[in-house]
C-alpha cells in the first residue's frame, strides 16, 4: 500500500455524513432554502437529526429564532438547483423562485417543504447547547414524508470544492437490526 499525508483539510472529504440536503426555513413569513451537508442522525426514536448551520448563513438566525425548520432530500437530477442554493444567499434572493423550486406546506412546522425533492422531513429545533461554538442544532423530526414510486433515489453526496458523488448500487448483507 502507498499510503501518503493527506491535508488535515480535506479529512471531511473522506467523512461525508449522508446526502445532501436541503434545509428550510421560514421567518416573519419569507421563506427560505439553503443547501446543507454536514448533518448527522443522532437517535433513532424519537428521529434526532445534528446539523450544522454556520452563523454566517442567512437561515441561521431564522432557525434560531423560530426553532424548527424541514429538510428536503433532492436525488441527482435537482443537483444543479442545490449547488445554485449553495451558492447564493437568501438575504438577496428568493431561492424558491430563482430556482424553480416549489414550496409545499408542512403538516406540523412553519417552513415548507420541497415538492420535487423525493423526501421531507418536519423539524424542531430541541437542542441549542452546542450553536454557539459550533453552529450545531439538534433537530426532532416530527412528521416524515416520502415518495415511494420513486424507487431507489440517486442522492448527491458532498466531496468537497464542486464535486459529488451519486448514490448507485445498494448492497443488502445480513444484519441483526431490525
Amino acid at each position: 500500500m502507498a499510503w501518503r499525508a493527506l491535508a488535515l483539510s480535506k479529512v471531511y472529504q473522506l467523512l461525508e455524513p449522508g446526502p445532501v440536503v436541503l434545509l428550510t426555513t421560514a421567518c416573519k413569513g419569507r421563506p427560505n432554502v439553503m443547501t446543507l451537508s454536514w448533518h448527522t442522525m443522532m437517535e433513532f426514536e424519537p428521529p434526532l437529526v445534528g446539523c450544522v448551520v454556520s452563523d454566517r448563513n442567512y437561515s441561521f438566525a431564522a432557525l434560531k429564532a423560530t426553532r424548527e425548520c424541514a429538510i428536503s432530500v433532492p436525488e441527482r437530477d435537482l443537483a444543479e438547483k442545490v449547488v445554485g442554493c449553495g451558492n447564493t444567499s437568501g438575504r438577496d434572493v428568493d431561492k424558491f423562485a430563482a430556482f424553480g423550486l416549489t414550496a409545499a406546506p408542512a403538516s406540523r412546522v412553519s417552513a415548507p417543504l420541497i415538492r420535487e425533492c423525493f423526501a421531507s422531513l418536519e423539524c424542531r429545533v430541541v437542542d441549542t447547547r452546542m450553536v454557539a461554538k459550533y453552529g450545531f442544532f439538534v433537530l426532532e423530526v416530527v412528521a416524515a414524508w416520502a415518495d415511494r414510486s420513486r424507487g431507489a433515489p440517486r442522492t448527491l453526496h458532498h466531496r468537497g470544492y464542486g464535486t459529488f458523488m451519486v448514490a448507485g448500487e445498494t448492497v443488502r448483507l445480513p444484519s441483526r437490526m431490525p
